[in-house]
């Protein structure tokens, strides 16, 4: 019989709680006192340590990358940083930005595929990585899309950036706006390919946070990134994702400059659960290609995703004062999906927060609690819970009642 992804919770938590069943490590329902205020959210992890050793939820991990950072995808969880929001040279995985920016004009259908875009003497003669485009002459889009991702042709990029903007300059600014659009705070850019420029920078973090925007935002282009070669003007290229080539990964980029060293971003899906590893400042493409396997290895073994609750599941009851019903019940409205070290359930600590009792009446869907998780090595999270049903307040009478029970009784 195949165990449901909720049978990961010891019991799964929604027993656990609502039974009011207390395990080591788990804590049950805590109510508390309608003017105490709420306790602090968990602090943010620290930042990661200098050397050669970067944080994560299970202690420090030694890494040969200057820079690095790998997250769930779903969760948005913080698996490993190393100066993780340092800028940094980007080197070809700005490309990432040249094409969100691509991939938006083709959905907004400013740009068509089939699109023949001309090809200046700039784009011609532009250095570094190529796709080789004919001067004079015209390139399809698509063609330079995968002239871009898999060949990491620079020429390809300006022809893009003239073709949607008009000068790479104003593509640039394009980038610069969207980029504070993402909440990419450490990242400027001065160019649309990642030549070198002491002004053009990125973080580990926001390439990462970019790199999930490109694959949620345009899953119909993402296919782009998994081409293991392409052939235009009788040249064959491979793509130098080493991941791409083993089938470890379905995407993204890699790059190099002298000031930035080998780097790397790349994404797999393995039963369901995506990761994102960002990578840079590595010596060599050999260092390159073993770190990036091993430490998406890293990931995929140590974590896994688990749903505490689902969207329906009643967390726990909140006591009403003077409404039609005793109790409210206590929704999270989502399914609460959190990413967990293996064997996390000997660590983890699941608390629900709500002062009590809630006066009617009570309107479903108001935010009434929080659900806390914490522990050594558990990945922190408080999400709010909602009403999960309407409790009207008791009629004139009843409530006399009830407040007049409420004093003589004391209940």
């Amino acid at each position: 019989m195949p165990i449901s992804r909720r049978a990961l919770v010891p019991a799964s938590a929604a027993a656990l709680l609502a039974g009011g069943l207390v395990r080591p490590g788990v804590a049950c329902a805590e109510q508390r006192h309608p003017r105490k205020p709420p306790a602090a959210p968990a602090a943010a992890p620290p930042p990661a340590a200098t050397g050669g050793t970067a944080t994560t939820p299970l202690g420090p991990v030694e890494t040969v990358a200057q820079w690095a950072f790998i997250s769930d995808f779903s969760t948005g969880a913080t698996l490993l940083d190393k100066d993780a929001d340092a800028p940094m040279p980007p080197s070809s995985m700005t490309k990432l930005m040249t094409a969100y920016i691509v991939y938006s004009a083709l959905k907004a259908g400013k740009l068509q595929l089939d699109q023949d875009l001309p090809v200046s003497e700039r784009a011609w003669r532009t250095g570094g990585s190529k796709m080789f485009v004919p001067y004079p002459g015209r390139v399809k889009v698509e063609d330079l899309i995968r002239g871009m991702i898999v060949d990491s042709g620079n020429d390809a990029c300006i022809v893009l950036a003239e073709g949607v903007a008009g000068s790479e300059e104003q593509f640039v600014e394009l980038m610069n706006q969207k980029a504070k659009e993402l909440g990419l705070i450490h990242s400027h850019f001065r160019n649309t390919t990642g030549l070198p420029d002491a002004d053009h920078v990125m973080s580990a973090r926001d390439i990462a946070i970019l790199a999930g925007a490109l694959i949620r935002g345009f899953p119909e282009y993402y296919h782009f990134d998994s081409e293991k070669d392409y052939k235009y003007n009788n040249i064959v290229q491979y793509n130098r994702n080493p991941l791409v080539q083993k089938g470890l990964a379905d995407g993204l980029k890699t790059g190099h400059t002298e000031a930035g060293g080998f780097g790397l971003v790349a994404s797999a899906d393995r039963a369901g659960r995506r990761v994102i590893v960002v990578l840079n400042g590595m010596a060599s493409q050999h260092e390159r290609t073993q770190e990036s396997e091993r430490l998406m290895e890293w990931a995929f073994r140590e974590f896994e995703d688990v749903t505490l609750f689902s969207a329906a599941d009643v967390v726990d009851h909140v006591p009403v004062w003077l409404g039609v019903a005793p109790s409210v019940p206590l929704v999270s409205g989502r399914d609460l999906v959190v990413t967990m070290p293996r064997q996390w359930q000997r660590k983890a600590r699941i608390t629900v927060r709500f002062d009590a009792p809630v006066a009617a009446p009570v309107a479903k869907g108001v935010a009434l609690g929080r659900l806390v998780v914490s522990g050594d090595g558990v990945p922190a999270l408080d999400a709010p819970l909602f009403a999960g049903a309407d409790v009207p307040r008791l009629a004139l009478p009843a409530r006399a009642l009830a407040v007049l029970s409420h004093y003589v009784t004391g209940g």
